[in-house]
């Protein structure tokens, strides 16, 4: 039998689809599927091992992206951000409810074994390097390779 599997390209930077990409990652693996996900351009974000605002990468833009994303802590929502306290307003509530938070969710992703990858054309355009990022990444990989892994499985683009 062919075991389940689902892939995830996370593209967005934001609070509340990092969360969605995360929670379906750690639904699927927790039930039985293999679950890859290929971290790219604002996606890079979630995985970066500075997790505030900080000058990662080589060369001035991709230092000021670096700044002015900011990592898991202060990840934007996509709608409703209200200068920073939408996503507040989202990690008070997920707590309240007894909801795993984003970064809940990315320590539930490691632990469970999910495939963590980044995307190297992404890496190369915005200056980062392997070190930049969270030693859970399998590897650094580019759309072919991505693609041969996702292979007979689902794909979701978040």
């Amino acid at each position: 039998m062919t075991p389940k599997k689902l892939s995830i390209i996370a593209f967005s930077g934001d609070f509340d689809k990092l969360t969605a990409a995360f929670t379906l990652a750690t639904g699927a693996a927790a039930t039985g599927y293999h679950v890859n996900i290929f971290f790219t351009f604002w996606g890079l974000d979630a995985i970066k091992c500075k997790r505030g605002r900080s000058p990662v990468g080589s060369g001035l833009l991709p230092r000021v992206f670096g700044i002015l994303m900011g990592g898991l802590r202060v990840a934007p929502l996509s709608r409703f951000n209200f200068c920073g306290i939408g996503p507040k307003i989202f990690r008070s509530l997920m707590k309240k409810r007894n909801v795993a938070t984003l970064e809940q969710l990315v320590e539930a992703a490691c632990q469970l074994g999910i495939h963590l990858y980044a995307c190297e054309m992404a890496m190369n355009v915005l200056g980062l390097k392997r070190e930049d990022f969270i030693p859970e990444i399998r590897d650094v990989i580019g759309v072919p390779t991505f693609l041969a892994l996702s292979e007979g499985g689902q794909t979701l683009f978040i």
